[in-house]
């Protein structure tokens, strides 16, 4: 009877000690996401000295934790310590290499570097989670550096995903756009465009770039929409008179081009 009652108080003391162990690591997780997520919200607005107070605070707490390393490899960049920071992107996916942000960061810091086929690399596989909450900026990212390394190809596919999943952002479009007359698709080129003028209408806040201005006098002289290029060609001169874009103008106009 005596050895019931001792296994009895054994399994129940187990019970509690487990208990108590699994509450102990619930709040200590708890603890680590709350660090991460102050952190990178003082990152966010460039208090980096309060954002790598909370992101140590994390380490301390789980030294592994690939958002606490990656975050703090932002903290690094930031500060212009690049090998440091280059160590704890590393180091984050060293410890998960499906961590999703990481790669992101990773490939951002990369594009800085001007690492552009490391960066697609990054941007590559941060692609592949369907789950990601932020997938079109992803297909940005990854069209961007498609462009850098002069795959124009690679860059309208990432591009049109990213208008695909962002139902139409506006930065996405006019990318698409641009690259689209760079490949000589001016039908597919003039179809994205439209709907960023239309987004334009709508959105009093929107306003023409250099960029946008350059790409819509492009398609309008292909299709002979001389009205259209006027209009276009003289918002470019009287708003961004120092643009390349506006050179590149000038200069398709004495060539007759």
């Amino acid at each position: 009877m005596l050895s019931v009652v001792l296994l009895a108080m054994f399994v129940t003391g187990c019970v509690t000690n487990t208990d108590s162990r699994f509450a102990r690591e619930a709040d200590r997780d708890k603890a680590v996401r709350n660090y991460v997520q102050l952190g990178t919200a003082y990152i966010g607005q460039n208090n980096l000295e309060r954002a790598r107070h909370h992101l140590e605070r994390a380490l301390e707490l789980a030294p592994e934790n690939p958002g606490a390393l990656a975050a703090m490899g932002l903290v690094y960049n930031a500060e212009g310590e690049s090998e440091l920071a280059e160590r704890s992107f590393k180091e984050a996916l060293a410890n998960n290499e499906t961590y999703t942000r990481g790669h992101v960061y990773y490939g951002a810091f990369l594009y800085g570097e001007r690492r552009f086929e490391d960066a697609r690399d990054q941007f590559m596989a941060a692609s592949r989670n369907t789950s990601y909450d932020d997938r079109a900026s992803v297909f940005f990212n990854l069209g961007l550096t498609e462009e850098r390394i002069g795959n124009l190809e690679g860059a309208v596919t990432a591009y049109r995903r990213a208008v695909d999943l962002s139902r139409g952002d506006p930065k996405s479009l006019m990318a698409l756009s641009r690259t689209l007359v760079e490949s000589g698709e001016y039908q597919a080129a003039s179809r994205h465009y439209s709907r960023l003028m239309t987004l334009m209408q709508r959105n009093q806040n929107l306003r023409h770039s250099p960029e946008s201005l350059y790409t819509g006098i492009r398609i309008a002289r292909h299709f002979g929409e001389r009205n259209k290029e006027s209009s276009l060609g003289l918002l470019l001169k009287n708003n961004f008179p120092n643009s390349v874009e506006y050179q590149q103008y000038r200069v398709m106009m004495s060539n007759g081009q």
